[in-house]
């Protein structure tokens, strides 16, 4: 994959601009930047290429789904070698309501996001799907109250 050093002013515009409108036509893209449309086309193609876009999605409304609980799950393992970590990786991510898993550094191991409807089904959640996974150790979970700041548009300069 391409270093972002190699992306000169215009592939950066086109980045930004899908990001905050991922339908905005080759035509208005064109006009924006001052170009034709078939240079635009041809770069756009070539970022797909090249793995600085690597999926076009709708992004949508969880409130309209009646997902209204979100929630972030630190885990802790008991066991660290790499055949377990595949392992509970590789359950944990086939779970749908399971957003996002990192593992990370500090007190656990993992952090979830997960997206349920409400604290019954986190509950049903937890004891159905979570507690099957062996090798966890703890289990900590926190509730988002509010949200302040929502965005998958990376930070492009």
């Amino acid at each position: 994959m391409e270093n972002t050093s190699n992306l000169d002013v215009i592939d950066r515009h086109i980045l930004k601009k899908l990001q905050e409108n991922n339908r905005i036509t080759i035509k208005e893209m064109a006009a924006e930047l001052n170009l034709s449309t078939t240079p635009i086309f041809e770069r756009m193609k070539k970022l797909e290429r090249e793995g600085f876009i690597t999926q076009n999605v709708a992004i949508l409304n969880p409130e309209k789904l009646d997902l209204n609980l979100v929630v972030f799950i630190s885990i802790s393992i008991s066991d660290h070698s790499i055949a377990a970590l595949d392992e509970f990786i590789d359950q944990v991510v086939q779970f749908p309501e399971v957003l996002e898993c990192h593992h990370v550094t500090g007190q656990s191991d993992f952090l979830l996001k997960v997206i349920l409807k409400d604290i019954k089904e986190y509950n049903e959640f937890v004891l159905s799907k979570i507690s099957t996974v062996p090798n966890i150790a703890k289990v900590e979970s926190s509730f988002s109250l509010s949200v302040r700041k929502h965005t998958q548009a990376l930070p492009i300069e």
